[in-house]
């Protein structure tokens, strides 16, 4: 969680693919995730959160397809 946040916070949004499949693979929920990247968007801006829900909504129905 805390390497998404970092990630989120930082704009590094090419990167976060990888560790939001890692952090379900590893237990975390994703309205756990959404929840984590909304909160962040009031420290990081919204910018930046809305481009990391993208991602995670990209993430997430890559994992639903299957």
């Amino acid at each position: 969680m805390v390497t998404i946040a970092s990630l989120v916070t930082g704009g590094s949004t090419e990167q976060l693919v990888g560790h939001l499949r890692l952090a379900r693979e590893n237990g975390l929920s994703e309205s756990e995730l959404v929840e984590a990247i909304v909160h962040l968007a009031f420290y990081a801006g919204w910018p930046k959160a809305m481009s990391a829900i993208a991602v995670a909504q990209r993430v997430f129905g890559e994992d639903h397809d299957d």
